[in-house]
C-alpha cells in the first residue's frame, strides 16, 4: 500500500528535517509538504542538518499550495489529533486501526494511504480533519500527551511499518559458526593432554572425567572461535606445567 505523509502549515524547518528522517528509518519516501512557512524548506540548513542523512526523502518530497494537491491517489486518509472531535470521523488509536487496514491492503493493494499532520502550534483544522476516514490518536499521558512533530511521525512511521510486517532486527555481529565434531574431540584430545601435564587427570583412573567433559562441550554448542579459546587454555596449562619442570 502506497504511504505518504503530509504536513500543514509547517512552521519550523527541524521539523521537515525530522519527519524525512523518522520516515526513512521505517522505509517510507513520499513526504508532501502543504503551504509550509519557508518556500526553501526543503534546502534550509535546519532542515538538512535534522534529517541527518535522509536526503533522499526531501530531493523527492513535493511543496503544493492545498491539502486537494496532496491527495491525488490517495484512498484513504488519517488526521492525526489528540483532541477529540464532536464531529467528524471516528477517534482510534493507530495500532488497532493500522492492523485493519493492513488486513484490507491484501484485497486492494492499489489504495493509497496517508498521514496528514497539523501545524505545530495549533494542530488539525477542524475543516481537515473532517476530510478524513479517521482520526488517530497516539495513547499518551493524559496529564502530558504533547508530541512534537517528528516524534509524532515516529510513532506513526513506527506502527504503520509493524502492522506491513516490519524489518528482521539487524544482528551486531555475524552469527559465529558452530564447531562441528571433529573439531569438540580435537578439543577433547587437547585438554586431557594438558589435564593430564598438570596431574589433574591421571591417565590410569580417568573414571568419567572426559565423557563429562565432551557431555558439557556439546552442551555449550561451542563456536570455533570459543574451540580456538579453550585449546588456547589447554595449550597455556601444558606451557606452564612445562616451565616449573
Amino acid at each position: 500500500m502506497h504511504t505518504r505523509f503530509i504536513l500543514l502549515n509547517t512552521s519550523h524547518a527541524g521539523n521537515v528535517g525530522a519527519t524525512a528522517r523518522a520516515m526513512k528509518v521505517m522505509g517510507f519516501t513520499d513526504l508532501v509538504l502543504v503551504a509550509p512557512r519557508w518556500d526553501n524548506v526543503l534546502r534550509r540548513e535546519e532542515t538538512i542538518q535534522r534529517a541527518s542523512g535522509a536526503l533522499d526523502v526531501l530531493n523527492h518530497a513535493r511543496i503544493v499550495a492545498t491539502l486537494d494537491e496532496a491527495l491525488d491517489g490517495i484512498s484513504h486518509l488519517c488526521a492525526t489529533a489528540m483532541t477529540p472531535r464532536d464531529f467528524g470521523p471516528p477517534t482510534l488509536d493507530p495500532r488497532s486501526h493500522f492492523a485493519a487496514l493492513a488486513a484490507s491492503h491484501a484485497q486492494a493493494p492499489q489504495q493509497g494511504v496517508a498521514f496528514l499532520f497539523g501545524t505545530e502550534r495549533i494542530g488539525m483544522r477542524n475543516e481537515d480533519v473532517y476530510r478524513c476516514h479517521t482520526c488517530l490518536s497516539i495513547p499518551a499521558d493524559p496529564n502530558f500527551g504533547s508530541l512534537n512533530l517528528g516524534a509524532a511521525v515516529q510513532v506513526l512511521a513506527y506502527e504503520w511499518r509493524m502492522a506491513l510486517g516490519g524489518f528482521a532486527v539487524q544482528e551486531a555481529v555475524p552469527p559465529s559458526e558452530l564447531a562441528d565434531a571433529a573439531q569438540v574431540t580435537g578439543l577433547l584430545d587437547h585438554w586431557q593432554q594438558a589435564l593430564t601435564t598438570i596431574g589433574f587427570l591421571d591417565p590410569e583412573s580417568p573414571k568419567k572425567l572426559m565423557p563429562r567433559l565432551n557431555q558439557l562441550f556439546n552442551r555449550a554448542q561451542l563456536t570455533q572461535e570459543e574451540i580456538h579459546i579453550l585449546r588456547g587454555v589447554a595449550k597455556a596449562m601444558v606451557q606452564a606445567a612445562s616451565d616449573k619442570r
